[in-house]
């Protein structure tokens, strides 16, 4: 559209909601001359607010409002437009306001979908669209009497918000999915399974591959019950509808603008309708064939119409429908074309509840898309590897192998699909504006300032443009904390704060996020700071951390009680084999010297655990990051070759470390001697006897990317090397990243292990009596867990598969025979596994 000149033009905007609001916002900055006069018009008695983080609004008070527009547009609230006329320009108001237009913008997004079925409108049926939608069922679910139940129909990104929602007003969630897993436009089957086991696991109840017949009502004529068409039903005194959306077209159907046969707005890649002097933008605009139901399209169309009625020729070639989000703490992510049919590579691991699929071309070199769930972290670089040649195999990809800096990823890549900001566009902020700070690049470049999964990477980009001009490096743990991990861990250490709470208000701002609250729960449990479950402490923690058990692919549970060395009597072996055949469960001897027990459900462990508890068990720490075993061969005892007793020292290793938290895992093994049967150098620290006492090694690592440990010390006999382990996990502690194993956090140490050696024996920065204190006071103030857990009746009460029903095992959980003992009926795992499709 033409707009040369001096004179004004009228643009008016139907529709205030995210994208009319970004329409403005980015026409504003781009019309220095104030060519274009605005009026907003929106339909909601609010103003812009975002729309994603509605749950938070509902759980967590969160204003969700958008910043307002400058004093020179015109905005007009609760007064939706009810017609256009085409050949007057002018559109007219509910209240019989009339405003002209020179050009106009529809952006009047969607409403939600509420399949035909009998019951739809029976009191207590909500849809989940705006914040009137959410204070009214606030004020439904507060009137009813406790405790009942909710339905979400829909599995969906915004279904599962919702049915966090739900929960989060105290009711017993249900999640109804027609389709045969959740999230199933996002999700290949094995991630929709997954997600199910991780939400399952929160105390929600999926219904996956469920058609639904419809509603019925009790006696007091509300919504009582949901129908299936199997003949089964699920009471339900709340119902919420969260099972798509339709676009908002009516105003362009009635001003006989085209729209598409299934509905939204014909516009071509301007954004442009039939009508020269009317675009549509958002969810309401059908572009290319395709509405776009995601903040990342609809912000670029509004990028693309901000552009045009400037006289620019910008377009709107599709967009990255990638997305990443964190559903009731459970990573989730989906990129590319995860449905492609192609070469693909699979890696499950049941233990840790992640799921990760790249789906590549066949000749494994080029990412097409892929899924992740349970461990999204690699999401930010492998998004913007799609389309071209990985670095590394797919499978280094998989374990962040081709995990790029800022600098590696080529100009083009886009980083924040939500804004359509390009790795260039960051780079060259960053340089013209001489930016050194994460929040000036998201202000400057608006990358990272939606939806936040791109923020990773732009910190990387960030940070490699300021070390390739010398400048340093900020080492904030997040944008909520200006601190590193360690400076952290000397805050809490110092201050003596024992809430999440507390440290962000004094030292942070903001919520928290996924970054900083568990890394924040590892420092308190670091130091101390009561039982993981006690308190706020609670809700930092992860699935694990939260039943005190790993949770396996089917929703239940593994039991691992702690056998310090690896030696146990036969009268505990025998009580172990009883819990196992009395609770059904599965036995496995693992590599670490000790007796897994798969396939309790979650209201069976603290039986498990009592049983275990009164025979002298304690917890084995296999859920936690946290000291896993202290393994060891027979030693001096019994071997011919044996010249110390190494089952007597890891014993009494294992007893002193258990249950100190840490960054990361902690693994370690003593050898009896130099034929090193325990592989302690494959362990974070490891001990081999020598004749004269023991060798330590410290800083090995097994796994994926295994490291061979380093020798620390010689010779040492049994109260130095104690010392000096004691003082090793205590500066590994205070000074590691979050999630940095020892390996990782040696190699990153300026001087590597001889700086580490200065620190340990020398003294050199004054630590060591610190130190010292530290451990003596974690092993004084050891506690088990489960113990604990068992005597508190308030921490028992979370140990049930229903809320409603704390005595109904889990129907969804079956099983199989193999080899005499049960297997889960789901998915294998865990695999790596390459199918060509």
């Amino acid at each position: 559209m033409n707009v040369a000149g001096d004179g004004f033009h009228r643009l008016v905007v139907i529709g205030h909601g995210p994208t009319g609001h970004r329409l403005v916002e980015a026409l504003r900055e781009r019309d220095t001359g104030r060519r274009w006069q605005v009026t907003v018009i929106g339909e909601e008695t609010r103003s812009a607010y975002d729309r994603v983080a509605l749950t938070s609004h509902l759980t967590e008070g969160a204003d969700l409002a958008y910043p307002a527009h400058d004093p020179e547009v015109t905005l007009l609230t609760g007064d939706p437009v009810t017609g256009i006329d085409r050949a007057e320009r002018v559109v007219t108001t509910g209240s019989g306001r009339r405003v002209g237009y020179d050009a106009l913008v529809l952006a009047t997004g969607s409403s939600p979908f509420v399949p035909p079925v009998p019951g739809r409108d029976l009191p207590g049926v909500f849809v989940y669209r705006t914040i009137d939608d959410l204070e009214a069922l606030r004020a439904y679910s507060a009137a009813l009497a406790e405790p009942v139940s909710g339905t979400v129909v829909g599995g969906g990104l915004l279904g599962l918000e919702a049915a966090r929602a739900l929960q989060g007003l105290g009711l017993d969630t249900h999640v109804v999915e027609v389709a045969p897993w959740l999230m199933p436009r996002q999700l290949d089957e094995g991630g929709g399974a997954m997600l199910r086991r991780h939400i399952e696991a929160l105390d929600m109840q999926v219904h996956a591959g469920t058609p639904m017949a419809g509603l019925a009502a009790g006696d007091d004529g509300r919504v009582a019950r949901v129908e299936f068409g199997d003949g089964s039903a699920i009471d339900s005194r709340v119902v919420v509808f969260s099972a798509g959306i339709r676009p908002r077209d009516e105003l362009a159907r009635g001003c006989g603008l085209p729209v598409g046969e299934r509905g939204g707005i014909v516009v071509d890649e301007g954004c442009r309708t039939a009508d020269p002097a009317i675009y549509a933008v958002g969810e309401c605009a059908l572009v290319g064939g395709q509405v776009y139901g995601l903040v990342g399209p609809c912000f670029s169309m509004a990028e693309v119409v901000a552009d045009r009625l400037l006289d620019g020729g910008a377009t709107f070639a599709g967009a990255d429908t990638s997305t990443k989000l964190k559903l009731m703490g459970v990573d989730v992510a989906s990129f590319g074309d995860p449905f492609a049919a192609a070469l693909d590579v699979t890696y499950t691991d049941p233990v840790a509840g992640v799921y990760k699929r790249l789906v590549v071309s066949d000749d494994a070199r080029t990412l097409l898309g892929g899924v992740l769930v349970g461990d999204a972290d690699s999401y930010p670089t492998l998004r913007a590897y799609i389309g071209g040649q990985l670095p590394g195999t797919p499978e280094q990809a998989l374990f962040g192998g081709t995990e790029a800096a800022g600098g590696d990823l080529p100009g083009s890549t886009v980083i924040c699909s939500c804004n359509n900001v390009s790795a260039d566009t960051i780079r060259c902020a960053i340089r013209d504006d001489s930016l050194t700070e994460l929040a000036e690049v998201k202000g400057c470049t608006r990358a990272g300032t939606t939806c936040g999964s791109c923020v990773p990477l732009v910190k990387k980009i960030l940070d490699a443009e300021l070390t390739a001009a010398g400048i340093e490096v900020s080492k904030a743990l997040c944008e909520h904390f200006p601190h590193s991990r360690s400076e952290l861990f000397d805050i809490v250490r110092v201050r003596g704060i024992t809430t999440f709470t507390q440290l962000i208000t004094e030292h942070g701002q903001g919520r928290g996020c996924d970054i900083c609250k568990p890394a924040v729960a590892s420092i308190l449990a670091s130091l101390g700071n009561g039982h993981i479950l006690d308190g706020e402490q609670a809700a930092l923690q992860d699935t694990n951390d939260h039943f005190l058990a790993n949770m396996q692919k089917n929703g239940t549970y593994s039991v691992v009680p702690r056998i310090p060395g690896g030696e146990i009597t036969p009268d505990r072996l025998i009580v172990i084999g009883e819990v196992a055949r009395d609770f059904g469960l599965y036995t496995k001897i693992t590599g670490g010297q000790r007796i897994d027990l798969f396939g309790a459900r979650v209201d069976q462990l603290p039986a498990i655990w009592k049983r275990l508890v009164d025979a002298g068990f304690e917890s084995g720490h296999a859920y936690g990051k946290a000291l896993r075993t202290v393994k060891s061969c027979v030693g001096s005892t019994w071997c011919r070759y044996g010249v110390q007793d190494s089952v007597a020292m890891a014993i009494r290793l294992e007893l002193r470390y258990r249950g100190l938290r840490a960054p990361h895992k902690l693994k370690s093994a003593v050898s009896g001697c130099a034929r090193e049967c325990a592989e302690a150098q494959s362990k974070d620290f490891g001990i081999i006897a020598t004749e004269r006492g023991w060798n330590l090694y410290l800083s090995g690592n097994g796994g994926m990317r295994p490291r061979h440990a380093d020798l620390f010390a010689t010779d040492l006999d049994d109260q130095t090397l104690i010392r000096y382990i004691d003082r090793f996990l205590m500066f590994y502690i205070r000074t590691a990243d979050r999630l940095q194993r020892t390996a990782s956090w040696l190699e990153s140490l300026d001087g590597g292990i001889d700086y580490l050696r200065e620190v340990i024996v020398d003294d050199r920065l004054g630590l060591c009596a610190e130190l010292d204190a530290a451990m003596d006071r974690h092993v004084a103030a050891y506690s088990d867990e489960w113990r604990d857990t068992l005597e508190d009746p308030d921490k028992l009460r979370r140990f049930v598969s229903f809320v409603n029903a704390p005595d109904t095992p889990d129907p969804s959980i079956r099983f199989e025979p193999e080899r005499d003992q049960i297997k889960p009926v789901l998915l294998a795992g865990p695999e790596l596994e390459v199918v060509t499709r």
